[in-house]
This record gives C-alpha cells, sequence and structure tokens, in this order.
C-alpha cells in the first residue's frame, strides 16, 4: 500500500488516516494492516483503489482520474442460445501486467468481492480474468448442452457440464443459478477452447499466473449496468498498477457495442445544499479543492456546481453523495462540534409513549416482541388477501427484490412471515409487534397508523385463548371492556372470527388463521391472532 502512495508516508500516519476514508481497522501487524470496506464502495475492494483516495485525501494526486482505452480488435460473437440464460457481455484486453504472487491474491479476491456483492453472488454478475496468450480470438460466448466437456479451472481431466455442477466445488455452490435452463453458457476461442462456464468456473487452459503478460477480462450478467460496473472497477484498479487497457467488440444477434466503456457522468448540486447539509461556509475554492480530494472532477463553479464523476464510482447516485465527498474531502477532523441552541431535554411525545405503555402490557403477557420490516412481498400479500385485487395496494416503485415489494397494510402479515422462519424452534410461540401499516385513504391518497397484532401458535391455539389476551390488555391498558361482534376477514377462518369493538367504535379484528393462510406460511400449526388500531383505540 505504501509503495502505491505518491510521496513517503510512514504507517504509523497510514493507520491513523484509513478511518477518515470511512474504512475499518481490523487488524494491524508488521507486514500488513487488514481493513474492513463498506459494500458500497466497491472501488475499495483493492489496495490499488483505497491508495487512489488516500492520495486524494493527502493531496498528493487529486481530481478524476483520467483512463485510456485503445482498440485490441478482439471481437466475442454472443450466440442467439445464450440470450435466454445470461444475455448481457461486457469485457476488455489488459496488455502488459506484471504479476507476481501477492497481486494474483488481490486480484483474485477483488474479483471474489465484486462477484458477492455487485454481482449478488454471480447470480446478477460473474466475473473470468484469463491469459489471453492462451487462447486464440475470435471467442463465442454460446450455450451448449448438459454433456458439453472441458477442463475446467483446478481439475486435472475434462468434465461434462452435469459433472462439473455436481463434483466441483464452485459447481455445487453456484450451480443453482443455473437450474432452471437445460443449456448452460460457456466462453471458447476460435479453435473451441473453453475460457470460462460463466458463473461457475473458469477453464484451466487460460489460468493467470505470474507468467502472465496480457489478459482477457469476460464479465456475463442479467444486468447490463452491474457488469459495466464492475468492469469498470477492475481496469480502474489494473490501470493504476501500470497495465495498458483496450477494448472489446461485442456482436449481439441484432446489435454491436464495444467495452469498456469509462466515460465520466456529470451531476450538478448547489452550494447552499451542501453548505446546509454539512453546517459549513465553504467558497467556490473550497468546494473545488474538497471535490478533487475526494478524486473527482470540477467542472464549473458557481451557485450550481457540476460534478465530474468517475466511471468507477457507481456508488453516487444522488446530490446526497457529493455532499459525503466533499466532508470527506474536507476532512471530517476539520470539522467544529458545536452545541444546541436549547438547552431543553427531549422526552417522548403522547403517541409513543402510549405505544410503550401498551409494549410493557403485552411483555407483562408473556408475549415476546418480534419488529419487521415495512416492506413485504407480493406472495405474503396475495396469501393475506386470499386472492383479492391487489390494484389498492402500495407497491413500491422499481423494487429491488421481490421480498420487499409492497408496503404492509397488516402487521399479521409480518408476524406470520416471523412464524414460519421459526416453525423448528419450541411451541407454543406467542409473539407481538407494534409498528406501521400502510393503506390508501378514501381519496386514494396513502396514509400510515399505528397498530398492535398478537399471534398465538402452539397445537391448541384457538379463538378463545386469543380473545382471553385481547380482553386481559385492553383491560390492563385502558380499563376497557372487551366487546366481539362476528364478523368475516379472508386470513381468518369463516365463523371463526369476530370484529372487534371499542366503545361501540370498530378498531380492529381476532380469529383463527385460516388453512390456505397457513399452507401459505407453511406453518404446520394452528394460529390464531388479533390486531388492534392502537390510535383509534386510544382516542376512543
Amino acid at each position: 500500500m505504501l509503495a502505491l502512495l505518491r510521496r513517503p508516508l510512514s504507517k504509523l500516519n497510514l493507520v491513523e488516516t484509513l478511518p477518515y476514508l470511512g474504512l475499518d481497522i481490523e487488524e494491524e501487524a508488521e507486514e500488513y494492516v487488514r481493513v474492513e470496506f463498506n459494500p458500497n464502495r466497491p472501488d475499495f475492494s483493492s489496495e490499488w483503489g483505497i491508495a487512489r483516495a488516500l492520495n486524494g485525501l493527502l493531496g498528493f494526486e487529486t481530481g478524476a482520474p483520467r483512463y485510456q482505452v485503445g482498440r485490441s480488435g478482439v471481437a466475442v460473437k454472443v450466440d442467439e442460445s445464450v440470450l435466454d440464460v445470461r444475455p448481457f457481455f461486457v469485457g476488455a484486453v489488459v496488455k502488459n501486467v506484471e504479476l507476481d504472487d501477492e497481486s494474483i491474491r488481490q486480484l483474485m479476491a477483488m474479483q471474489d468481492d465484486l462477484d458477492n456483492g455487485l454481482g449478488r453472488r454471480r447470480s446478477k454478475v460473474s466475473t473470468g480474468l484469463h491469459n489471453l496468450d492462451a487462447v486464440k480470438p475470435p471467442f463465442t460466448y454460446k450455450a451448449v448442452p448438459p454433456s458439453f466437456e472441458f477442463t475446467p479451472l483446478g481439475q486435472g481431466r475434462k468434465m461434462s457440464m452435469t459433472e462439473v455442477l455436481r463434483d466441483v466445488e464452485t459447481g455445487q455452490k453456484f450451480g443453482h443459478i443455473l437450474k432452471d435452463f437445460s443449456k448452460y453458457p460457456v466462453i471458447v476461442d476460435r479453435e473451441g477452447t473453453v475460457l470460462s462456464f460463466p458463473p461457475v468456473v473458469n477453464g484451466e487452459a487460460t489460468r493467470v499466473s505470474t507468467e502472465t503478460r496480457n489478459m482477457f477480462i469476460d464479465i456475463t450478467a442479467t444486468d447490463g449496468k452491474a457488469a459495466e460496473d464492475v468492469l469498470a472497477v477492475l481496469l480502474a484498479a489494473l490501470a493504476d498498477q501500470g497495465a495498458q487497457l483496450e477494448s472489446i467488440e461485442v456482436n449481439y444477434p441484432s446489435s454491436r457495442s464495444v467495452t469498456p466503456n469509462l466515460a465520466s457522468t456529470k451531476m450538478n448540486v448547489e452550494q447552499s445544499y451542501i453548505n446546509g447539509l454539512l453546517g459549513l461556509n465553504l467558497s467556490q475554492e473550497e468546494f473545488t479543492e474538497c471535490l478533487k480530494r475526494s478524486r473527482l472532477g470540477v467542472e464549473q463553479v458557481n451557485e450550481t456546481i457540476t460534478v465530474e464523476v468517475p466511471r468507477y464510482r457507481s456508488d453516487i447516485l444522488h446530490p446526497v453523495d457529493i455532499v459525503e465527498e466533499v466532508e470527506i474531502g474536507y476532512n471530517v477532523v476539520n470539522l467544529t462540534p458545536t452545541f444546541p441552541a436549547s438547552t431543553d431535554v427531549g422526552r417522548l411525545s403522547s403517541r409513543l409513549s402510549a405505544l410503550d405503555a401498551a409494549r410493557k402490557v403485552l411483555i407483562g403477557l408473556g408475549l415476546i416482541e418480534v419488529m419487521n420490516y415495512s416492506l413485504i412481498s407480493r406472495e405474503m400479500l396475495v396469501s393475506m388477501k386470499g386472492g383479492a385485487e391487489l390494484s389498492r395496494e402500495l407497491r413500491v416503485e422499481n423494487p429491488k427484490s421481490g421480498e420487499h415489494e409492497y408496503l404492509r397494510g397488516s402487521l399479521i402479515a409480518s408476524l406470520l412471515s416471523t412464524l414460519s422462519k421459526n416453525i423448528h424452534e419450541e411451541y407454543p410461540q406467542k409473539i407481538f409487534e407494534i409498528g406501521k401499516v400502510f393503506y390508501r385513504g378514501e381519496d386514494g391518497e396513502p396514509r400510515e397508523e399505528y397498530r398492535v397484532a398478537v399471534a398465538l401458535a402452539h397445537a391448541e391455539a384457538n379463538y378463545t385463548e386469543a380473545k382471553s389476551y385481547l380482553a386481559s390488555f385492553l383491560k390492563q391498558l385502558l380499563g376497557a371492556e372487551c366487546v366481539t361482534v362476528p364478523s368475516d376477514y379472508p386470513v381468518y377462518a369463516l365463523g371463526r372470527a369476530a370484529e372487534i369493538q371499542v366503545d361501540s367504535k370498530d378498531t380492529g379484528g381476532i380469529g383463527e388463521i385460516a388453512p390456505a393462510v397457513l399452507d401459505g406460511y407453511s406453518l404446520r400449526v394452528p394460529v390464531s391472532a388479533f390486531e388492534l388500531r392502537i390510535e383509534a383505540i386510544l382516542k376512543v
């Protein structure tokens, strides 16, 4: 690391400076310093990326790095057969690399970190590094049958694709990604030599060693942008090592592209926005200096700052990210703490005090509190709604995961999810949650409110037990009597549910969870439950 810095720096100063980049010191030894980086900074997955940031923070080398990309003449044909399996391909040629055992170890560690992070454990993106001199371009990316044979990396014989998935460690670990396909992707050269079986394993023929001088990088993906993000991080690290970058041509059945594209992006941020969030009053010159120390470029500085973001910084998505970079460049040690203008001491609002009182009553009744996310999956919602129309449910725009697609409209769904993840634990299981639910008002606008819900799961769980807990809860919390009126709810069994009334006001529902709902959550014991609109009760 110290050798990568543009000016001399002692190990002591290095250790003292690293935390100001957001890195945690895990271990400090005579020969090395081990750090942990935040996954939102994939460029910190190698010492080259960390050194690049350190050079900026210390003022040794500032501004956005510039990377030159030549043309290699190497082409890759993407066959139509692979488009339904893993359709995106990006890559590059890297020449004049100088590798030793340590740099190879770091490259492989960086590759694993990127595949696990941005690549979502290779399901989204997987990377291959190859000895270019061992193969003959052009390359073909295609799908082959399970009987196709090649020699995988680290194996001493040819194996069929089926054998690789069954017998090779990486096949056992990542084979599930391809379980729904009858053919498997491979990258071969013009003579049929296999470079890679993505996302599982490389071929033995292109093993990278200390003798390797020219490399070919392949990245296959189900998300084209994520693949380009990974490639940019890899190439920036190799360029900082002194390698020469060259592009390749990727020919799809109906289009053509050239990768990599390392062009910077631009982002505009208001000076007042940055100063307001940081509590500073920086001048135009100070803004420029701070951003350049964070290895960003500055094209224009007036009321609106135009910031140049290098391609490897895929984590910069919003103006608030630029604010963070200004703060890093300013150096947090230079921030002056200030005391609040008021000496008043805060306290819980009346609403939170009442919710805290409800929590204590339920704990006193022997129930265990759980906390769940406010976002749930479509499957959970369908199970709860009994197949009813979901158009009025609040769905997240562009959800990142199917597990977090809708805002929950009931706490019961979350409690059943908790029980489903604990089916191997001892019964009875008696749990509760106090939290927010979300729904559309009569005007169609989103609303939110606090609710309390209880779920009882064991072989003898029934309506009577749930009502006894409900009655005790209302009596101890409010001194109110529990009144229930028979009613029907999709989540409860027919004839085993009721509306809860407090002072003649509808405040929730109680009942035994319907068998179909239990099946949807893979629950094997009866469950009884109730859910109350706690704020409505408090108003009554």
